[in-house]
């Protein structure tokens, strides 16, 4: 069973980017419904075809993962959502369900808000509505990507993307994280994900040891990794206000 964390007294609504980047208006009629909660690890914030009640908005260090479960358990990651965004994007788009599951991937803490007031803000205010457009089609380009990349590239430039991408919404260079829950997130077989992290291991580029990963050299990942990678960070670069947060998040290389 996941341990539960108790939300850090020190955070406050704008260490989410999307939540700094409203209207000051908009955050001003937002700030007192927004409700921060804890994010344990393993937390299923929705499951498939369940009616969405609420939005999320993660601060730094937290990381919900976007998995599509199929009907026989199996499971795959579209998606990471840190604090650069916010997870619940059907209730503005109109469709109040969604057919993937959402589980915190990293433990930490995020803002919650009833999905009725995000919806009459986003019909009231212009300036939201593209600021959440915007991220919605950051979103899709990571979604799209990602199918993209499980589908005509190897396991370890898979497991270099997930890495990066989840390393750009941490502040630290470790994850924690089983092969058994990466091959879940990444849809292959554990045995695959052994001998990618072998691989890398090797090379010097990370250390993992009982569930922790510790990415020993970032530059040597960005040199590994396909050009998936780059496309989904240029892209929300291009549509968001803020680049993705951390210090961990260098300018890209072009491949």
């Amino acid at each position: 069973m996941p341990v539960s964390v108790r939300p850090k007294t020190g955070i406050k609504p704008k260490d989410n980017n999307l939540l700094s980047a409203l209207p000051a208006e908009v955050f001003d009629r937002l700030l007192p419904n927004l409700k921060p909660v804890s994010m344990p690890l393993g937390k299923v914030l929705y499951e498939p075809g369940v009616e969405l009640e609420h939005v999320y908005f993660p601060v730094p260090g937290c990381i919900v993962s976007m998995l599509y479960v199929m009907a026989d358990g199996a499971s795959a990651e579209i998606a990471v959502v840190g604090d650069e965004g916010m997870v619940g994007i059907a209730l503005f788009m109109g469709g109040d369900t969604t057919p993937s599951r959402a589980l915190v991937q990293s433990a930490g803490q995020a803002y919650q808000l009833k999905g009725s007031e995000l919806k009459k803000e986003f019909e009231r205010h212009s300036g939201f509505q593209h600021l959440l457009l915007r991220y919605t089609q950051a979103l899709i380009t990571q979604m799209s990507q990602t199918a993209v990349c499980n589908r005509h590239h190897s396991v370890e430039q898979q497991l270099c993307r997930w890495l990066l991408l989840s390393l750009d919404r941490l502040s630290t260079n470790e994850l924690t994280m089983t092969q058994e829950l990466i091959a879940n997130m990444l849809g292959v077989r554990r045995e695959g994900v052994t001998e990618a992290a072998g691989k890398l291991q090797a090379q010097g580029l990370i250390s993992y040891s009982r569930g922790r990963i510790t990415i020993l050299d970032r530059p040597g990942l960005e040199k590994q990794v396909c050009e998936c990678y780059a496309v989904v960070k240029k892209e929300y670069d291009r549509l968001l206000p803020l680049k993705m947060s951390g210090s961990n998040a260098p300018a890209i290389v072009s491949h």
